[in-house]
């Protein structure tokens, strides 16, 4: 099992102790560190900003968002970093969700599935600059016909550092997570249970099967977010993930179309998401927070004695995931370095 840092996206404002935490991880041996973006920070430019301390550990998004920029842009922000890192760069992508979508970025939502396959293959025609790009699809047309019509294919005038920058996508839904075997090098589960490890992996046996599908299980990458809270008590312990399940189970996204709440739901957790949900929306934070069953906070996080912590890990040694990507200060860094050893 291999460890990440997870950097997340900013609150209200610039996060204190990131070099630190930048720091300490590297020192440590950590796999690699992600960035986030919502609609406030964006992912790349802290990654490069931090990442430039640093001369080893891997450097992921985690994730970009497909809808914040069209797919060459994309593809140009990742061979540039991977030049600047010297060809340490990981490309996570994700298409969020219809409010930030549609709300933030003034993009379509419908069809993410179909617009993230082809967002992918103009990124890796790109990076592999044999060949002018011009992609025809449903979503993206390169050259664009109309307008001056005066586009032409064109090639990056870069060389791309590499050209298979490892292209991880996030997914909750099962089909996601098969097109992610299929077409991608690595996953990004959010909210990943041990428990639910079976349903995960047929789904992605399903995408490892598929014609042209360019991993399988023996080489592809689950780097896993996994809140992690030592303390004696495990239910002060779990009092500190209660807040954010209760925010993304809740309130993230619109009622209707909560992708979150569908993953603890098929965990079996149904009537207490509805009941998370309905005290959420009405404003009642608090009691929508103390309604998060510890149970389901054990199901996706870490919490509790660095004992119970270890013995723990051994469920999620046994899970398809190779990475955990926890986050936290240079101190419970230390400490997961040691349970994980």
């Amino acid at each position: 099992m291999k460890l990440a840092l997870g950097l997340g996206y900013w609150g209200s404002g610039l996060p204190k102790g990131m070099p630190e935490q930048v720091a300490a991880a590297e020192d440590l041996g950590f796999d690699s560190m992600w960035t986030a973006e919502a609609y406030g920070s964006d992912a790349l430019t802290p990654l490069a900003w931090w990442g430039a301390a640093t001369e080893r550990i891997g450097l992921g998004t985690s994730i970009c968002q497909i809808s914040a920029r069209t797919p060459t842009a994309m593809a140009m922000a990742a061979l540039t970093m991977d030049h600047l890192s010297g060809g340490r760069f990981r490309l996570g992508l994700g298409a969020s969700g219809p409010q930030v979508v549609e709300g933030w970025y003034g993009q379509p939502y419908p069809k993410p599935l179909a617009r993230t396959r082809e967002y992918v293959e103009i990124i890796r025609k790109v990076l592999a600059r044999d060949l002018p790009v011009d992609h025809y699809g449903e979503h993206y047309h390169l050259p664009y016909k109309g307008g001056a019509d005066l586009g032409k294919a064109l090639k990056s005038t870069v060389h791309p550092l590499r050209e298979d920058i490892p292209i991880y996508l996030g997914a909750e839904g099962p089909k996601n997570v098969a097109m992610t075997a299929e077409i991608a090098d690595g996953w990004l589960p959010l909210f990943f249970s041990p428990s639910d490890n079976d349903f995960y992996k047929s789904n992605m046996e399903e995408g490892f099967a598929r014609e042209g599908a360019r991993r399988t299980m023996d080489d592809f990458d689950v780097a896993a977010v996994v809140p992690v809270v030592p303390g004696d008590d495990v239910e002060k312990a779990a009092d500190g993930v209660r807040p954010m399940l209760a925010l993304y189970a809740g309130g993230m996204g619109a009622k209707e179309a909560n992708f979150h709440l569908n993953v603890f739901t098929r965990m079996g957790y149904e009537a207490e998401c509805q009941k998370i949900q309905e005290l959420y929306l009405a404003g009642n934070r608090k009691d929508a927070i103390a309604a998060v069953p510890t149970k389901m906070v054990e199901d996706v996080a870490l919490v509790g004695p660095p004992e119970k912590i270890r013995d723990e890990l051994a469920k999620w040694d046994e899970s398809v995931v190779n990475t955990l990507v926890i986050s936290g200060q240079p101190k419970l860094l230390e400490m997961m370095a040691g349970v994980v050893s």
